[in-house]
Formats: C-alpha cells, sequence, structure tokens
C-alpha cells in the first residue's frame, strides 16, 4: 500500500516538491539521514531540514508528518532496552572501559499499524533490541524533549541504586553519554 502525502501544510509541500511523494518513500529516505541530534531538539521539522537526527527525533518526526497527512496507524514508541555490544556493537569499546556489561537507554521508533519500525540508522532494525526491551510505551511527538529525557534518568536512577549500588549515577550516565557519541562517529 503507497499512501500519498497530501497534505498542504509548508513541511509536507517541502517534502513532495523534493521527490518524496508517499508515506513509504519517506520511512526510506529519513532511514539514510544521518544519525546526529538536531539544532533544536524542540524542532522535529529539522529532521528534514538538516537530514540528520536521532531516534527520537527521526522517529517524531515521521510521526508528526504521519500526523499531518491523516496517516492512521503510526504510533511513536519510546523503549528502555539494555545496550549492549551485540545489539550496539559500537559502544563496545565505551562499555568496556566503563566495566558495564550494558546501559539501559531510552530509545524511540515508530510501530506501522503494529510493525515495529526503527530508521535511527540504514542499518537499525528493532529485531536486534526486541529480546533486550525491558518496557515500552506510546508516546506523543512532543515528549521526546523533557520526558524522554526525565523518564529515562529516573529508570536510571533506579537501576544503578537496584544493580550498581558502588557506582554513581553521573558515573553511568557519562558512560551513556559517551555511547551515543560512539554512534555519532
Amino acid at each position: 500500500m503507497d499512501i500519498q502525502l497530501t497534505s498542504s501544510d509548508s513541511l509536507t509541500i517541502d517534502i513532495v516538491e523534493s521527490g518524496v511523494v508517499s508515506w513509504e518513500d519517506l520511512i526510506r529516505c529519513v532511514k539514510t539521514f544521518h544519525y546526529d541530534r538536531n539544532a533544536n531538539r524542540a524542532d522535529v521539522d529539522l529532521v528534514w531540514y538538516e537530514r540528520k537526527g536521532s531516534c527520537s527525533s527521526k522517529h517524531a518526526f515521521l510521526k508528526h508528518v504521519a500526523n499531518l497527512n491523516r496517516i492512521d496507524g503510526v504510533e511513536l514508541m519510546l523503549c528502555v532496552y539494555k545496550m549492549n555490544a551485540i545489539n550496539t556493537p559500537k559502544v563496545s569499546a565505551v562499555l568496556k572501559e566503563f566495566e558495564l556489561e550494558y546501559v539501559p537507554e531510552a530509545h524511540c521508533y515508530i510501530r506501522f499499524h503494529g510493525e515495529a519500525i526503527d530508521v535511527t540508522t540504514m542499518t537499525s532494525s528493532y529485531s536486534t533490541i526486541n529480546n533486550d526491551v525491558i518496557e515500552e510505551q506510546v508516546i506523543l511527538p512532543e515528549k521526546v524533549l523533557a520526558f524522554k529525557v526525565d523518564y529515562h534518568k529516573n529508570f536510571l536512577h533506579t537501576w544503578v541504586l537496584d544493580t550498581l549500588p558502588k557506582r554513581s549515577f553521573d558515573e553511568v550516565w557519562n558512560a551513556r553519554e559517551a555511547c551515543i557519541l560512539a554512534l555519532s562517529a
């Protein structure tokens, strides 16, 4: 099923004028965008204009465009998964340096009519983390900012206290930030 982008808003018009005319085209296109944080995390349109984004911004952008174009069946998902050297090989050196088996990572993806779609990078696939997901929930695009960060930090605080009582939250959060930097490289 090829769902056409038909909204008359300026973002959709810019997308269509570039030659990306369907929902499926948009998913394939965004998957090719570089993994990196945008200049303004509150403006998901920047994913399109900067041709880059994080898991949060890319998937919030897709949900936003789906809403603008009245595409049904699209849910923005937030999960926490065990980011480890197997499901996220680029972080193996960082985890080894910090002597961690894994770090609980907050991750966004979309579900389209029940199918999990991950456009974070060209090689991303929800199936690589599926068995390591600790919890997940549906969120709104505007929640990828403060809510996601607060939710992640609260989860990590509890996890550090329960799992690594001799480690500090700041140490584990710094390890997580180093992992994200390794993913951006």
